[in-house]
């Protein structure tokens, strides 16, 4: 978590590049936290930018990420394709202003570190939208496991079984999106389950990736996964085991599931119903359960308030920011695997 001073310094100017479902989802997290002000967005879909800016009362509609930089904003908030994260990411940090991204934040570790080393170099706070660690409750389970109220966690179990899937055509070529299921759902958890243990080291990654139901190999020819299954073993021996698919046939809308289990006892995240926003978290004693936290929890749009916060606190670069390399790197891992 990022020390803030006592007291905010300003409300914080803020664009927003990208309005379809996510980027309107913190677009409104962020105007009713009342930590900033919204001064305008640009998308590509002119009708979807101005019904954004009449929902926040009439920010102004520009036409491009130049345009908004142009308007002495203080962050700026990137909702686009996954292809554009990295280089929009660039170009407003090496404008002085702050970012925060929706996920993946680059499409290989290698474009990720570019980002990372701009913010460093403009010393301007840098955030990327892995939302899970925001959900109520996670926050004990990562203190159970942390100080050891768990015993040793030797094996974690990880699950993001989605039945439907993206409908954007560039979701569906690994040369815009950077990847398929993985990249899309599994990066989630990955993130939650590396930093609950610490972002110990990643010694051995194996993985079988398919589409349609035949097996594919990385990313080479452009193909994305719809169904993933790898294993991470990491320094210290704990087993983490990953399953992740679009439009598998569930049962119900998705799985989730996020389970770390240790010598002394256990703990979860996991949805409830089929449902992606009713999420609890609860502690396991043998055959027993305590409920740590369950819904109604609005988690979705902590992780953007929380960067605002932030920002509007004065933090510059948070050098912690750079845990998203550990964990686009064991992404690329898991393709090359």
């Amino acid at each position: 978590m990022i020390a803030l001073p006592s007291q905010p310094t300003r409300r914080p100017r803020l664009g927003f590049l990208g309005v379809g479902w996510i980027g309107r989802h913190r677009l409104r997290a962020i105007v009713e936290s009342g930590l900033a002000e919204a001064v305008a967005i640009a998308d590509t879909a002119a009708p979807a930018a101005a019904e954004a800016a009449g929902a926040t009362g009439g920010c102004r509609v520009e036409g491009t990420l130049d345009a908004l930089l142009d308007l002495d904003l203080d962050g700026i908030v990137v909702a686009t394709p996954s292809a554009l994260h990295a280089d929009q990411a660039i170009r407003a940090l090496e404008r002085g202003v702050a970012v925060f991204c929706q996920k993946p934040l680059a499409r290989s570790a290698a474009e990720a570190r570019r980002v990372v080393e701009a913010a460093r170099a403009a010393d301007r706070l840098l955030g990327v939208d892995l939302s899970y660690r925001h959900v109520a409750g996670v926050d004990r389970l990562r203190e159970l496991v942390r100080c050891g109220a768990l015993g040793r966690v030797h094996a974690v179990n990880l699950v993001f079984h989605n039945a439907y899937g993206p409908d954007k055509a560039w979701s569906q070529d690994a040369r815009l999106s950077g990847g398929g299921c993985v990249v899309d759902l599994g990066i989630h958890l990955v993130d939650l389950a590396l930093w609950v243990l610490g972002f110990p080291e990643v010694d051995d990654v194996t993985a079988t990736l398919r589409a349609g139901g035949e097996r594919i190999r990385g990313r080479a020819h452009g193909l994305v996964e719809d169904f993933a299954a790898a294993q991470l073993e990491l320094r210290g021996g704990t087993a983490v085991q990953l399953a992740c698919s679009w439009r598998l046939h569930a049962g119900q809308d998705c799985a989730i599931e996020a389970a770390f289990y240790g010598t002394e006892g256990g703990a979860a995240l996991r949805n409830v119903n089929g449902s992606f926003y009713d999420l609890v978290v609860e502690r396991f004693r043998g055959a027993r359960r305590e409920l740590i936290a369950g819904p109604p929890d609005p988690w979705g749009g902590r992780a953007a308030v929380a960067w605002t916060r932030a920002l509007a606190a004065g933090v510059r670069f948070d050098p912690s920011v750079a845990s998203i390399l550990e964990v686009q790197a064991t992404l690329d891992r898991i393709y090359e695997a």
